[in-house]
C-alpha cells in the first residue's frame, strides 16, 4: 500500500487528495478544498492576476503541511485549464514548487478528461459505455469509454469563464442566458460529435457544479457527500434545479445550505452547461460522482 498526495488545481478550486492505494482500491486519509479563483479574469486579459496567485499560494502552504503530517510519499500536482491559458504560467509554477517542492504539470485538456474518467468509473455499477462529462470553470472535458477511455475533448466552456463572458447582472438577465446558451450548445455539440457521445446509455457528471446541483435537486439541508456520490438526477430536476439558480441572486443562493460560498456567483452557468449536457446529449438522468480527477492522480502514483 502506498500512501499518496494528488492536488487538481482548476480555474476556480484547487483540491487535495491525501489516499492509501493498494492495486484497485483506493482509501481516503483526507480530501479537501479551497476556492481560490486562480483563473479570475485570465478570459479578459490572458495572465494569472497576483492576487489569485497569492490565494493559491496560501492553500498549497496548507496542503503541504497537511502532507508532511500524513507521511505521503509521492505528489502529483496537475494544474489544468487556467494555467493552460495564462501568459505567466512561469511565474504559477515557480510558485508551486518553492511550496510543494514539485512542479505542477500543466496537463492538456484531452489529460485532464482521462484522468478524470479513470476516477469516475472505478467502482460505478452502472452499465458502459459511459459519457463522462467533467465540468470545470474554465473548460467542460468529455470522454467516452468503458474500463478506458476511447475518446475524449475538452472544450472552453466553464462556469468561471461563462460567468465571466456573458453572465454579467445579478440575476442575469435574458439576453445574457440566451448568449450563454448559444455558445455551450455549439461547444457541446462539437464534443458530442467527436467523442459520439449520444451512443453512451449512461452519463456521468463530476465536479462540485454537478454534485451542488445533485445536492438540490434532493433537497438535503446540508452537503453530504455520501447522500451524492453516485446517486441520479433526472433531465427534469435538473431543468427545476437550473431554472431556480438563474432566477435567484448572488446572495439568495449563498443562502441555501448546501451552496460553497466560493460558488455561488458561478454556479448559475455551470447548472446551465450541465442542463445543455443532457438537453443535447438525449440523456434523461445523469449520475453525480465524487470521484474524479484527484481519484486518477492518485491511482496513478500508486504505480
Amino acid at each position: 500500500m502506498t500512501r499518496v498526495a494528488a492536488i487538481d488545481c482548476g480555474t476556480n478550486a484547487v483540491r487535495l487528495l491525501i489516499a492509501d492505494v493498494d492495486g484497485e482500491k483506493l482509501v481516503d486519509v483526507d480530501r479537501r478544498m479551497e476556492i481560490v479563483r486562480l483563473g479570475e479574469g485570465v478570459d479578459r486579459t490572458g495572465m494569472l492576476s497576483p492576487a489569485a496567485i497569492e490565494r493559491t499560494r496560501t492553500a498549497l502552504l496548507g496542503y503541504a503541511a497537511e502532507i508532511e503530517a500524513h507521511g505521503a510519499t509521492a505528489i502529483r500536482m496537475c494544474a489544468t485549464s487556467a494555467s493552460r491559458d495564462a501568459s505567466n504560467a512561469q511565474d504559477f509554477r515557480d510558485m508551486v514548487r518553492g511550496v510543494l517542492g514539485v512542479d505542477p504539470e500543466v496537463i492538456t485538456g484531452e489529460e485532464e478528461a482521462a484522468l478524470s474518467f479513470l476516477g469516475a468509473v472505478r467502482g460505478l455499477a452502472a452499465p458502459g459505455p459511459y459519457l463522462v462529462f467533467d465540468l470545470g470553470g474554465g473548460s467542460t472535458e468529455f470522454v467516452t469509454g468503458t474500463s478506458t477511455v476511447e475518446r475524449a475533448i475538452s472544450m472552453d466552456v466553464g462556469c468561471v469563464r461563462m460567468t465571466e463572458r456573458h453572465l454579467h447582472s445579478d440575476p442575469p438577465t435574458a439576453a445574457e442566458i440566451a448568449a450563454t446558451e448559444a455558445e455551450v450548445t455549439r461547444a457541446v455539440d462539437t464534443a458530442l460529435q467527436a467523442v459520439q457521445g449520444r451512443s453512451a446509455p449512461t452519463l456521468v457528471g463530476l465536479a462540485g457544479t454537478v454534485t451542488t446541483v445533485a445536492a438540490l435537486a434532493h433537497g438535503l439541508s446540508a452537503y453530504d457527500s455520501s447522500l451524492i456520490h453516485h446517486s441520479a438526477i433526472s433531465r427534469a430536476e435538473v431543468d427545476r434545479v437550473t431554472g431556480d439558480l438563474l432566477r435567484m441572486t448572488v446572495a439568495e443562493r449563498l443562502a441555501l445550505p448546501v451552496m460553497h460560498p466560493g460558488r455561488a456567483d458561478v454556479i448559475g452557468g455551470g447548472a446551465l452547461i450541465m442542463r445543455i449536457v443532457m438537453e443535447r446529449s438525449g440523456h434523461d438522468t445523469v449520475i453525480a460522482s465524487e470521484h474524479d480527477i484527484l481519484d486518477g492522480i492518485a491511482f496513478g502514483l500508486s504505480g
